[in-house]
């Protein structure tokens, strides 16, 4: 284990049966709190032998079902019901959820950006740092929950990578079949343990984990319905893996497979008025926005063009632009190559 100077208020590492709550403390000296630290929620339950899974979300301090699934999980959850080892993180940029931003307050810090972290750096940099040295190595699996954020939306979406062997390749669709999302964005280069990515998902696939990530609405809103699939497919994995054995799955609901083409960018100062929404079809070439200057009488808006064919896979939720904002993301079917 790598040297932190994060601590837990309990024995994170300890093989003991039973649920435990609290906090991982991240040192943070200030002008009004010399010895302080950050709280970052953590929790565990543990029962007998099985996988080791961590879930977390507010890896983005915007992004809300996943934060509300997992601290409801948290709560809920009994060592009874579970088989194995099971580490809940629902609010993991502290301070960024606390303060409802894409990232740290304290640092300007984006977490999902800050891997493979620093011990004894930033904040930010010391909670990627405890993920990817002291949590992953300790872990099977992990399940990063985000969404769009407060400027953008995402239908429920599932992401992982191909898997670079044949066994990871199987568990990942596994995966994916369980959490039974409407829709699965599979990546189609990067991964495995020589990964460079600054993400999560990079750290994991560093540690040889199984990782999966799924974007669940967005626009800094909760929505009912993406909640409750979201609680749903939680429990619909840990069933998958052995570990809710107790649990009920209902029927699949089909999940629609889509490789990423690209974003949509604005290169204007002004209001969009988008022409697609969610799942549209879009043609390259195809005008699928504009962007208006009502700060200008007389200027004629600038229409916005994809380059891409395929459908809407996210959208921007906010009517201000400026060069260089996303408005669409546009992907394909898988199966279409």
């Amino acid at each position: 284990m790598s040297t932190t100077l994060i601590t837990c208020d309990f024995g994170v590492d300890k093989d003991i049966d039973g649920k435990k709550s609290g906090y991982l403390r991240v040192p943070h000296s200030t002008h009004l709190s010399a010895y302080g630290w950050i709280p970052v929620p953590i929790t565990v339950v543990r029962n007998g032998e099985g996988p080791t899974v961590l879930m977390m979300a507010g890896v983005h301090g915007d992004e809300y079902e996943g934060q509300i699934a997992l601290d409801r999980l948290a709560r809920k959850l009994t060592p009874e019901a579970l088989r194995g080892h099971l580490i809940i993180l629902p609010a993991v940029n502290g301070p960024a959820a606390k303060a409802g931003l894409r990232t740290s307050p304290v640092d300007d810090g984006n977490l999902n950006r800050a891997f493979p972290g620093n011990a004894t750096g930033t904040p930010t940099q010391m909670i990627a740092h405890y993920i990817e040295e002291v949590l992953l190595p300790r872990c099977d699996y992990l399940v990063d929950l985000h969404s769009g954020g407060t400027s953008l939306y995402y239908p429920p979406t599932l992401l992982r990578g191909k898997g670079h062997t044949p066994e990871e390749a199987q568990k990942l669709l596994e995966l994916q079949q369980a959490f039974d999302l409407p829709y699965a964005w599979e990546f189609t280069s990067g991964g495995g343990p020589k990964s460079t990515a600054r993400t999560a998902m990079g750290a994991a696939n560093r540690k040889g984990v199984t990782s999966v990530m799924a974007e669940l609405g967005g626009a800094g809103v909760v929505s009912k319905d993406i909640l409750a699939r979201t609680e749903r497919g939680l429990r619909r994995i840990l069933h998958w893996l052995g570990m809710l054995p107790g649990y009920k799955p209902d029927q699949a609901r089909g999940t629609r497979v889509l490789h990423a083409e690209g974003s949509i960018y604005a290169y204007d100062i002004g209001l969009f008025e988008p022409y697609k929404d969610i799942g549209d079809p879009v043609n390259a070439g195809e005008e699928v926005g504009a962007i208006h200057f009502v700060d200008a009488p007389n200027r004629e808006p600038v229409t916005v063009d994809s380059p891409y064919s395929g459908i809407v896979l996210c959208k921007r939720t906010l009517g201000q632009v400026a060069c260089g904002d996303a408005v669409f993301q546009i992907a394909r079917d898988a199966n279409q190559e």
